[in-house]
């Protein structure tokens, strides 16, 4: 899959070992590495594992549209599928199997 991000310190951040270490703590900086890699290496976002220890999920609420996987509790990486168009299903949701570029929004606890 092919990532973006939302801004450009955001992507300067996840591109260096040492400011993603400086941004978040070594143990972190670890979790965001190895879950960037499973999401560079997967086709679409229905590859995205939905258990343990990713645990993908779609948001709802003010966040609607976005989606989430779990970093250390209870940091989440949040993003948003980046499809130009967004490629949503005959019911209205998005179709995850052709979901092929995303973009990172945040590193956040927004419970």
């Amino acid at each position: 899959m092919d990532i973006t991000f939302r801004t450009q310190k955001l992507k300067k951040t996840f591109n260096s070992d040492k400011k993603l270490k400086q941004t978040y703590n070594a143990h972190m900086a670890l979790i965001i590495k190895l879950r960037l890699a499973v999401l560079k290496n997967v086709r679409n976002l229905t590859m995205v594992p939905i258990t343990p220890p990713l645990r993908r999920h779609q948001l709802k609420g003010k966040r609607k549209g976005q989606y989430a996987i779990d970093l250390v509790p209870p940091y989440q990486l949040v993003f948003k599928p980046a499809n130009d168009p967004i490629p949503y299903r005959q019911d209205g949701g998005i179709d995850t199997d052709r979901v092929t570029v995303i973009t990172i929004l945040e590193v956040v606890d927004y419970h």
